[in-house]
């Protein structure tokens, strides 16, 4: 079962996307850009044809079933396959994690927190609390990962809630020179201990340079709970997971959104 040995929470346990991240190519959108122009990944039918047939969509088992989701579930036969199988990076966007889905219904539930105002969706993954940020009303949205096949999947899943696709940034933002943001939102970032220094140290920047409001969504990862941010930190809302994400998830119970106010 591949993702029981490599997929199934790998943010929790290790530093894949790190790695990802320091090989990472350059696909760039800007905003205002639609992101299926110009970049060979996003017009590829066959990757379109190969994620269609091996992802799920699905709006069931999160904390947002207003959003639906093109994501591996135990009913795609990667979920069963060997992780080396599947031909493309580690699709870490394939699982709505939990810092995401928690982030997602507060921007739902709140939609004054993101009215009228410029968002980065860091780590987009999936693309939901994106997708989320827009559907409360958001002026202008950035989705960043650094997974070209992520962007391919927030393009289809902004297709499937009926959205126009949103700008997609396909790079490490962090070796970028910092833009003005309203509101940086981030789920699930804080799994390797570098990654989370990095991190730490760049949305401090985005906070003291344009005042930026910042929202973290993490279900009590060691790798957070233990960083040295948590002296910055202030519990907006913790929800309680649902039963399948808690099985996907090594039986988290629980994922919480902070406001980042160093």
């Amino acid at each position: 079962m591949a993702l029981s040995l490599g997929w199934k929470a790998p943010r929790s346990r290790c530093g894949l996307l790190l790695q990802a991240v320091r090989n990472s190519g350059l696909l760039l959108f800007p905003c205002g850009q639609c992101p299926w122009r110009g970049a060979g990944s996003f017009l590829d039918p066959e990757k379109k044809a190969f994620l269609e047939e091996n992802t799920e969509v699905t709006s069931s088992g999160s904390l947002t079933p207003e959003i639906q989701l093109r994501l591996l579930t135990p009913r795609c036969k990667f979920w069963w396959e060997r992780a080396d199988l599947w031909p493309h990076s580690d699709p870490y966007w394939a699982i709505y994690w939990p810092g995401g889905q928690a982030l997602s219904r507060y921007l739902l539930d709140n939609p004054d927190v993101v009215r009228g105002k410029s968002v980065l969706d860091l780590g987009s993954g999936c693309g939901a609390t994106a997708i989320a940020a827009k559907m409360s009303g958001a002026s202008r949205i950035l989705a960043n990962d650094i997974d070209p096949i992520a962007g391919m999947a927030i393009t289809l899943n902004c297709e499937l809630n009926q959205l126009n696709p949103l700008p997609i940034l396909i790079q490490n933002i962090l070796n970028l020179e910092q833009d003005k943001w309203d509101l940086i939102v981030l789920g699930d970032m804080f799994y390797d201990a570098n990654l989370a220094d990095s991190l730490h140290q760049w949305l401090k920047n985005c906070f003291w340079t344009y005042g930026t409001r910042i929202l973290i969504g993490d279900p009590g990862r060691p790798q957070f709970s233990g960083h040295s941010i948590q002296h910055h930190l202030h519990e907006v809302v913790e929800y309680s997971l649902p039963e399948p994400t808690r099985q996907e998830n090594n039986g988290l119970t629980t994922s919480t959104v902070w406001d980042f106010q160093p």
